[in-house]
């Protein structure tokens, strides 16, 4: 007859002999596989949302999409990296609008993203720290195309954005920021927060612009223009020229912004100037109206909100001026 002890033990030894048989068919079925499987790496910082494959560098993501068109999601982080689009149809979007910062990296002497192709899409990204050898450098360099951003940020650098001349191209940017850019030095032309060149048309909207550190914060050739529902906040801006500068004319409408002059200015004498630098578009029609302007609080100076080169006929409406702001001067 089996001692108490003995019997605990022979129970134990049952007991281990069921787990282990149980562990045996619990390994067995799984495949064998997924024993070799190493622990799965970190998401890389670009993936092609088409097709899920990822890429360590911006530009071998671009380059996979070839000649055809696609959406490239840009994991949040801090990256020192930059591309051509030469070809195609290619948004670039943040995985987690905000939190994706291009820093201090330019491609060709120009930008972060030099665009070529039909279209670029920007989404929910950062450029910031962006320096070039001819003091221009900036966010986005288009070169022909379309452009489109929205809700991004472009910080801290010698220019936001800078286009060629691309007579057939659009421009529209939504929901974004311009913050401490421009410069007027070094002896070389100046670079400005956005500067377009002679594009069919370009539209701002809900946008800020605010701190500019040189130049124009709204420099256009283009020949129809938009600025809806902006601020201009140049309160801190340093060495700044005109909120808004039509340098060639332009046709559009300026409508529900808020403009604050600072005190350190280059050029003080207009808010918004239209063909100070020629006459190669027609700014017949051209609507100013339902916009807000004043001088910083405390400054006594003269200046003008809409100064025109053109002679054409512009429909200056209503307008809230402050102090010191005389609404129209032909020059």
């Amino acid at each position: 007859m089996l001692t108490e002890i003995e019997t605990r033990l022979s129970r134990h030894r049952h007991m281990r002999q069921r787990l282990m048989l149980l562990a045996f068919a619990m390994l067995a079925a799984i495949p064998a596989g997924a024993l070799l499987a190493q622990p799965t790496a970190a998401a890389a910082p670009y993936t092609v949302v088409e097709t899920g494959q990822g890429y360590d560098k911006l530009q071998d993501a671009i380059n996979s999409l070839g000649e055809g068109d696609g959406t490239i999601r840009i994991a949040p982080g801090t990256w020192r990296d930059c591309g051509v689009q030469p070809h195609g149809n290619v948004t670039y979007v943040a995985a987690v609008p905000g939190q994706t910062v291009f820093d201090g990296k330019v491609c060709e002497e120009k930008a972060a993203l030099v665009m070529r192709g039909q279209s670029m899409r920007v989404e929910g990204l950062i450029f910031q720290n962006m320096r070039a050898f001819d003091a221009n450098g900036a966010g986005i360099r288009l070169e022909r195309g379309d452009l489109t951003v929205r809700q991004s940020w472009f910080r801290d650098s010698e220019q936001g954005i800078l286009s060629a001349n691309f007579p057939a191209g659009h421009v529209l940017i939504e929901q974004s920021t311009f913050t401490r850019l421009g410069r007027c030095d070094r002896g070389l032309s100046c670079a400005h927060s956005l500067y377009f060149g002679d594009y069919a048309s370009v539209v701002i909207r809900r946008s800020r612009f605010e701190a500019g550190t040189g130049g124009h914060y709204v420099k256009s050739h283009a020949g129809h223009i938009e600025v809806i529902d902006s601020s201009f906040d140049d309160s801190r801006g340093h060495t700044t020229n005109y909120m808004i500068d039509l340098s060639i004319g332009a046709s559009g409408v300026i409508s529900g912004n808020w403009f604050e002059q600072g005190r350190d200015k280059e050029n003080y004498s207009t808010f918004i100037a239209n063909a100070a630098e020629g006459h190669e578009h027609s700014a017949d029609g051209l609507t100013i109206t339902g916009n807000t302007a004043r001088l910083v609080p405390g400054l006594n100076r003269p200046t003008v909100f809409v100064a025109d080169w053109s002679g054409d006929r512009i429909a200056l409406g209503n307008n809230v001026l402050g102090a010191g702001i005389a609404r129209f001067e032909r020059r």
